[in-house]
């Protein structure tokens, strides 16, 4: 796969994220705590660091979180959003490189709690309070649901992105 061909597949791929991040912001969630999502854009983000490797998945996820802050949220959000993909995708990339015991599912789940503890600690960042950290054991256990949500859906985009990618690289 030549350079330009890369750039395009990541091109749709950032382009997936953004609209499942819209999609998701549009669907009404039973209250559980503040901040609780599903996580939908991780699948792409997921597929992204098994197929392409770490560094462009950061590139998906920071392009992502600033093309959502100008069509869709607002700078606050940017910098929640931001900083839990940055560390959801460090933590999650970390785990398909050297946990090579844990499946996807597994993974999944590790980057959803990633993902929640670095929003609550952006959240006692910005209002100087630690009381927050008592929404964290809530917003774990519901990882557990959306992180294997997501990674089961990672199992499946995974393997018809390589298939794709294989088929492309044989044609050329």
């Amino acid at each position: 796969m030549n350079k330009l061909q890369r750039y395009i597949f990541l091109s749709l791929l950032t382009a997936g994220a953004l609209i499942l991040s819209i999609l998701e912001g549009m669907i009404p969630l039973p209250y559980i705590a503040p901040g609780a999502k599903l996580g939908l854009s991780n699948i792409v983000t997921l597929a992204v660091i098994v197929v392409f490797g770490f560094k462009d998945a950061l590139l998906v996820v920071v392009i992502r979180c600033v093309l959502l802050m100008l069509v869709a949220t607002n700078p606050i959000t940017f910098i929640y959003s931001i900083v839990s993909g940055i560390m959801s995708t460090i933590v999650m990339s970390v785990g398909v490189k050297y946990a090579k015991k844990f499946s996807l599912i597994g993974i999944s789940v590790l980057g959803a709690m990633t993902h929640n503890a670095s929003q609550i600690s952006v959240a006692a960042v910005l209002f100087g309070t630690v009381n927050l950290y008592y929404y964290l054991p809530i917003l774990s256990f519901v990882s557990i649901f959306t992180g294997c949500f997501v990674g089961y859906t990672s199992i499946f985009v995974t393997e018809n992105l390589n298939k794709t990618l294989l088929r492309l690289r044989r044609e050329v």
